[in-house]
């Protein structure tokens, strides 16, 4: 077991109710070759559409898995309440619907979408279908603060306690921490979501617009839910390309057809002086690890 500081945590209630899929008045997008079309985005209950699904391929825009939430309380004319629903809810944290016809029943955080400031949640299917829009969802947000005290050059943010026990994490001899992910990213093609002074919530994008880095990496294989390595990469406070640098994220929304965009990952460990190794395992998908549901 890697060692954690979990007993120093708080766990607090946030709460979002689910969101509508919005259109614009121009409702086409256009993509680096000039053509345009109308897509499916952001928002709603996606039904055919969850943790370990492709994120490439689709007929779609950055299209979110599962469901996808905000809150729309104002304090003070500001989004506060929103904020802390995204900086404070982590991947792995239990989700319990507390209103509508799908009362009670419980899922699990799967991510974070910045921009649009969407929390993302994953639900049985049989919850799906009971769920509408506006129907609102708790969470019980764990995992802020959490720390790898023999690992003090990794960052942690954005996990569950719980969810990081499931991870199969290894020390090497040479205090080095192994993580399992898919695909290595060059930092080189990250996109969207760059300059962030933070990354405790929202995500960044890899542009898969280059067709040689797509095959030399296999990244049309990616599936949301993905655990990935950046390379070359520090998200320590803030995104940036950092030569020696490893950032280890989650995909989170399908790919993009915009200049600039792709499939987003969530940051959840970094490391500016390269202390994480990451070892390649196809299997390394949130619908492995997730927590399961009592």
């Amino acid at each position: 077991m890697i060692k954690t500081n979990r007993e120093q945590l708080v766990c607090q209630s946030v709460i979002g109710e689910i969101t509508s899929p919005l259109g614009g008045i121009n409702p086409y997008r256009i993509d680096p070759q000039g053509n345009s079309d109308i897509y499916p985005g952001v928002g709603g209950i996606t039904y055919n559409l969850r943790i370990g699904d492709r994120a490439c391929g689709l007929f779609a825009d950055h299209v979110e898995p599962g469901v996808s939430i905000s809150n729309f309380t104002q304090f003070q004319g500001q989004p506060g309440p929103n904020r802390a629903l995204n900086l404070f809810s982590c991947a792995g944290n239990l989700a319990t619907v507390v209103s509508g016809e799908a009362k009670g029943k419980k899922g699990r955080v799967t991510g974070k979408h910045g921009g649009i400031e969407h929390v993302l949640l994953d639900f049985p299917a049989k919850v799906l279908e009971q769920l509408v829009i506006g129907d609102k969802i708790q969470i019980r947000a764990f995992g802020c603060g959490l720390k790898l005290p023999d690992f003090p050059t990794i960052k942690v943010m954005n996990l569950d306690p719980d969810l990081l026990a499931q991870l199969p994490l290894k020390a090497t001899k040479n205090g080095r921490l192994q993580v399992p992910v898919t695909h290595l990213v060059p930092a080189a093609i990250m996109g969207s979501g760059l300059g962030s002074p933070h990354s405790q919530s929202g995500d960044y994008d890899i542009q898969l617009f280059d067709q040689p880095t797509v095959e030399k990496h296999g990244l049309d294989s990616l599936r949301l839910g993905d655990f990935v390595a950046i390379t070359d990469a520090d998200a320590t406070y803030g995104r940036i390309y950092r030569s020696g640098g490893v950032v280890i994220g989650i995909v989170v929304h399908s790919d993009c057809v915009l200049a600039g965009h792709g499939p987003g990952v969530m940051v959840v460990m970094s490391s500016a002086t390269g202390q994480i190794d990451p070892v390649i395992d196809p299997k390394a998908n949130l619908e492995r690890h997730l927590p399961k549901l009592k």
